[in-house]
Parts: structure tokens; C-alpha cells; sequence
């Protein structure tokens, strides 16, 4: 399993809501996983599967780790965006960013959040 990093006080603040509704998601989409750990992940929260992260929650919004081609297909769409943890850093490969994530359909939400858990437990 991964470690945690050693968070502030005021980052384990900031990262509280983002980790409890990250949980909500996930009991939401996939009720009764017990292969899903979420953590505090820098000032958001993070979903991992067999050791493996799949999905983060932060200030910028919903970011789901899933193969190039996908990311690729999701970001020709104007709901997804590529994925930076900070303004003038490079793109994350293999990450879609969900800025708004809530105004997504259900099933379409709940198809990316599975599919990018599923690649993740196969080590992709």
C-alpha cells in the first residue's frame, strides 16, 4: 500500500471535505467495495485499488487515471481537461481532469469512475 505523506494540520483542514466526499463517491458508484481505500492526497483526496491510485478530488476538481486512447476520447469532449496540479506544470499522461464533475450525468460519471478503477486493478 502506499504511503501517506506527512500532511500539516492545515493541509489535513483543507483535504477533509475533499477525502469525505471523495468516500461519498465511492460509496455512491460502487457500493460495498472493499477493494477502494481512499487517503488524504497533498490538498485533496485520492481513491486506490490493490495499492494502485485510480482517482483524486481536489480544488481543481475530479481527476480519473485511465489508458492514453480513453483520455484521449474524453478530452476531445468539452466537459474533460487535461490534468496539472499546478498552473505552469506539464500535463499528468493518463489523467482526465473533471473540473465539474457534478454536473456530469450519473451514468457517465459512474462509467469513467469504474472504468479507471478497473485499469487501475489490472496494473494499467
Amino acid at each position: 500500500m502506499p504511503h501517506a505523506a506527512v500532511l500539516t494540520h492545515r493541509e489535513l483542514v483543507v483535504a477533509r471535505p475533499y477525502l469525505e466526499q471523495l468516500q461519498q463517491l465511492v460509496r455512491d458508484i460502487d457500493p460495498g467495495s472493499a477493494d477502494v481505500e481512499c487517503k488524504h492526497f497533498f490538498s485533496g483526496a485520492a481513491a486506490y485499488t490493490r495499492g494502485h491510485i485510480f482517482a483524486s478530488l481536489s480544488p481543481k476538481g475530479l481527476a480519473l487515471k485511465l489508458p492514453e486512447t480513453r483520455c484521449r476520447e474524453l478530452l476531445s469532449e468539452d466537459f474533460a481537461e487535461p490534468l496539472r496540479y499546478f498552473d505552469n506544470s506539464p500535463v499528468k499522461r493518463g489523467y482526465v481532469l473533471f473540473p465539474e464533475h457534478g454536473k456530469l450525468v450519473k451514468k457517465r460519471l459512474e462509467q469513467y469512475f469504474l472504468e479507471s478503477k478497473t485499469a487501475a486493478a489490472q496494473g494499467r
